[in-house]
């Protein structure tokens, strides 16, 4: 098993964290929105098989796809870079810094993430 210091090192696990936090946006934007995957895909002008893609966090995004996603379920992209030294995860992955508190989330199957906007 990997410590964290050498888990947050490495490209995997912010891929992943990103990932599960782009599912969790598309998903509260579609249940709120009362929308289907195949609705999302003729708003963005993608294939169904595109945002099943995205919904299973099988892709890799380019940064320009990232911001579309974003824009597409009403979000404004921001990334916030912070010293690794200044990161640490807490219970269930959970970002504790000073920096951003909502940086990343890390999707837990026992306690799903809570959405802010219900």
């Amino acid at each position: 098993m990997l410590k964290q210091e050498e888990l947050v090192n490495r490209p995997e696990y912010w891929l992943e964290t990103l990932q599960n936090e782009i599912f969790r946006q598309v998903s509260d934007y579609l249940e709120l929105n009362n929308m289907s995957q195949t609705q999302l895909a003729i708003q963005l002008g993608v294939s169904k098989g595109y945002i099943s893609q995205v919904m299973k966090g099988q892709f890799n995004f380019t940064l320009k796809k990232l911001i579309e996603l974003s824009l597409a379920v009403g979000k404004a992209p921001a990334i916030v870079f912070i010293p690794l030294a200044e990161f640490t995860p807490t219970e269930h992955n959970k970002v504790a810094s000073s920096a951003s508190q909502t940086l990343n989330r890390v999707a837990d199957p026992i306690e799903p993430y809570p959405s802010s906007e219900k």
